[in-house]
């Protein structure tokens, strides 16, 4: 079992920055790769980027790719996602999920098997 909680989030001008992070406890957070999501009000929960246990390999949604840049330190059980220049439309509650395959970059939620319980990112213009 993994628990996660996301924090960070806030309110912040368009064109600005937020760091969220991912505090994990429970089993080995390093067996684990990891993926943040969002999800706006009406919408489906979208898939943001994900990394794999090492952090040797990551992956991004065409929508945040050069902007946003997810990380995690297996030795602080805590994963990040570094968020820059911000939009509107970036505006959602945003999410981290573990994967159990270690080695997966995969953008299906239903792959994920763990949650936090999300943090708001508003972005005003």
């Amino acid at each position: 079992q993994v628990q996660l909680v996301e924090s960070g989030g806030g309110l912040v001008q368009a064109g600005g920055s937020l760091r969220l992070s991912c505090a994990t406890s429970g089993r080995t957070f390093s067996s684990y790769s990891m993926g943040w999501f969002r999800q706006a009000p009406g919408k489906e929960r979208d898939f943001i980027a994900a990394i794999t246990s090492s952090g040797s390999s990551t992956d991004y949604a065409d929508s945040v790719k050069g902007r946003f840049t997810i990380s995690r330190d297996n030795a602080q059980n805590t994963g990040y996602l570094l968020m820059n220049s911000l939009k509107p439309e970036d505006t959602a509650v945003y999410y981290c999920a573990a994967n159990r395959n270690k080695y997966a970059l995969t953008s299906e939620p239903k792959y994920y098997g763990y949650w936090g319980q999300g943090t708001q990112v508003t972005v005003s213009s």
